[in-house]
């Protein structure tokens, strides 16, 4: 069976998918869009009624000036009223402009208001989804992600580019679609008012994109940078809080230093070149638009010397001076309006280019493939009768089955769980190019247990993590009770395995809680009693508050041999027909060994064990000793007859020979 896992043990996050690369913009819009249609719908109309409403004074102040334009016709010489007649004539329109500015203004408050509320919503509902979405994936990725992830660039994703990816959504997003309904509107008013003068705005929106291109480009490539540095630096702070008590042992601070003090720079050298690219961009274009308003200016003061005549898109106008020169009074404004629409765009350029490096990380961790599961096969609870029939039920009766439906025939079988394992041929390597279990056999029957000694990195852990399925062999087989491990599904197969792991992890949560890990509908009784096998009942009991002494940070507050206890009772509670004690025993002293041994062995009775260990004295009651010597079973027996052999396990045994 081919290996579906990707190239190599040491791929990242950022390995293998360019889809999070490609259109990372036009996915997060889908995103937005789909999610919150009504809202987004009234945040638009709102978001369009403010930015015209915010680009009409220009259009108010040219009909403001033609009205007084036309006032000063009214008197002498050009006419024959006196001031207050001209002016009683203009009033009632000049009124009336007045009036409407302030109902449209008003409109654009309140619409304002509606957006910037509603926006808030939005912003936060939406990254509310995309975290929810981040985390329920996550779950379902296989183990070899988080193996070949640090656990602080992880973090990172969920911190640092969420943040990047909030500012994004409320503001530089925002702000482009303002811009743009902003521009639109600029134009038809500067068409209206004077296509001469709108050539020369192009002009400077051509020298304008320029500078953006150029300038923005290198804040653009920083900017990515400095997110991808960032995940570093959190990761490597993550590695050396959880290793203080390792680097302060072998005084290793000075050499973490240095370490730190590379990451940072990097991360102080992109964010400098980044925010400095950034900084300088705003300032650049306010001085262009300044320049732009005085070429403007001179453009139009030029045209009406030379007695031009200008030019709208309804044509050739009469030459007119003064209406000429109103045009030009009130195009200055609009030009002055759409230049600082195009630097508020430019100013954005940062936040949009950090908020789309933290959707591109967001949506390479959320493209990752999930574990994949064929398996058909389930675990189900049944009833066994005399004669051996099995019949499925809903009511807990002791007794398990793997429920087969079979394809061909459409019949349904059922096998009771046992616990009978095997391998047959088995390899497998982390990357296809290196095998690290080489033609692996061992059988495994109900009851039995099954001891892998062997020097670290012989493959002893390597072989319990394909009997649960958090790594897919590359050859061979393996059954479970006769049935093909592929076929089960991976949730109901683990749910028949119990297993206590070297490197314990403890919940926030009550002690309680964290033994009931293992089974989420045991009793308190049943909980209880798995602490009593486990040898644990004694000293939690001397907790301040008992069983309902509340742990932190992976149970700081115990000792390592008490949190390893702790693991036992939740395997215990779990009562799986199978058990895998992954150096189970490693944290805990001598006496406790004993004690912790004899509770186990009523744990294990009746159940397939396997069991890894370093001391060699919890391993000599096992019935079958297999000892693993690069990925291979160089030695299968019981105690006595490997001490008989005089081989490696004698060495190992005796001393003659290191286990490591």
């Amino acid at each position: 069976m081919a290996m579906k896992t990707p190239a190599g043990r040491g791929a990242n996050m950022r390995g293998g998918h360019g889809r999070a690369k490609k259109g990372t913009m036009g996915r997060l819009l889908a995103m937005l869009i789909k999610n919150n249609k009504k809202l987004l719908s009234v945040i638009v109309v709102c978001l369009f009624i403010s930015s015209v409403t915010g680009v009409m004074s220009s259009l108010f102040l040219n009909n403001i000036l033609t009205k007084l334009s036309e006032g000063l016709e009214l008197l002498p010489p050009s006419g024959n009223l006196t001031t207050a007649e001209a002016w009683n004539t203009i009033l009632p329109d000049l009124m009336k402009i007045f009036i409407t500015m302030i109902c449209v203004y008003v409109a654009g408050i309140i619409a304002s208001f509606i957006y910037t509320r509603l926006m808030a919503t939005l912003t936060q509902t939406f990254l509310h989804q995309i975290r929810t979405s981040m985390f329920n994936k996550m779950q379902f990725y296989p183990i070899r992600f988080f193996d070949t992830n640090k656990t602080g660039d992880i973090m990172s994703v969920y911190t640092n580019d969420t943040d990047a990816l909030r500012q994004l959504v409320s503001q530089s997003i925002p702000s482009l679609l303002t811009a743009t309904i902003s521009v639109i509107t600029l134009l038809i008013l500067m068409f209206s008012f004077s296509i001469w003068l709108s050539l020369v705005i192009f002009l400077g929106i051509f020298v304008m994109s320029m500078v953006t291109k150029s300038v923005g480009g290198n804040s653009a490539k920083y900017f990515m940078r400095q997110q991808n540095s960032l995940g570093k630096e959190e990761g490597y702070i993550q590695e050396m809080m959880r290793g203080q008590k390792v680097i302060k042992v072998f005084c290793h601070e000075e050499e973490s230093i240095e370490g730190f003090d590379e990451k940072n720079e990097q991360l102080c050298e992109d964010s400098r070149k980044a925010h400095m690219f950034a900084n300088i961009l705003m300032p650049i274009m306010g001085n262009l638009g300044n320049l732009l308003y005085v070429l403007i200016a001179f453009v139009g003061g030029l045209l009406v010397v030379l007695g031009a005549r200008n030019l709208t898109i309804t044509g050739f106008q009469e030459y007119n001076p003064t209406a000429f020169l109103v045009t030009i009074m009130s195009f200055l404004p609009i030009s002055k309006q759409f230049t600082a629409q195009i630097s508020q765009t430019s100013q954005q350029l940062n936040s949009i280019v950090m908020g789309l490096a933290g959707a591109s990380r967001i949506f390479e961790l959320m493209d990752h493939d999930p574990e994949t599961d064929n398996g058909y096969v389930t675990l189900v609870r049944c009833r066994i009768a005399e004669d051996g029939t099995i019949t499925e039920c809903e009511e807990r009766t002791g007794h398990w089955a793997w429920k087969h439906p079979h394809k061909a025939d459409g019949t349904i079988t059922y096998t009771e769980l046992k616990g009978d394992i095997q391998m047959f041929d088995v390899d497998f390597g982390y990357v296809p190019e290196k095998i690290v279990l080489h033609d692996i056999n061992l059988y495994a029957n109900p009851g039995q247990k099954i001891a892998f000694v062997g020097a670290t990195g012989a493959g002893k852990t390597t072989i319990t993590n394909l009997i649960n399925r958090f790594y897919d062999i590359a050859d061979g087989k393996i059954r479970y009770d006769g049935i093909n491990i592929n076929k089960i599904k991976k949730a109901d197969l683990r749910r028949s395995l119990g297993i206590v792991l070297q490197d314990t992890n403890l919940f926030t949560g009550t002690v309680m809680e964290n033994i009931r890990y293992g089974r989420l509908s045991a009793s308190d009784e049943d909980c209880i009693a798995a602490a009593k096998l486990a040898y644990a009942d004694d000293f939690i009991r001397r907790l301040p508050d008992g069983y309902n002494t509340m742990l932190t940070s992976d149970g700081a507050n115990l000792s390592q041999g008490q949190r390893q206890l702790l693991s036992i009772a939740r395997a215990a509670v779990k009562d799986a027909p199978v058990m895998i004690l992954d150096e189970a025993t490693s944290s805990i002293d001598t006496r406790t060994e004993a004690l912790v041994q004899k509770g186990t062995d009523r744990l294990m009775e009746g159940r397939t064990v396997f069991v890894i260990a370093h001391r060699l004295s919890t391993v000599q009651n096992s019935d079958v000793i297999m000892v693993l010597e690069y990925g291979n079973i160089i030695e299968r027996g019981s105690h006595e007859e490997l001490i008989a052999k005089r081989g490696k396990y004698y060495q190992l045994y005796t001393g003659a020979f290191e286990l490591e």
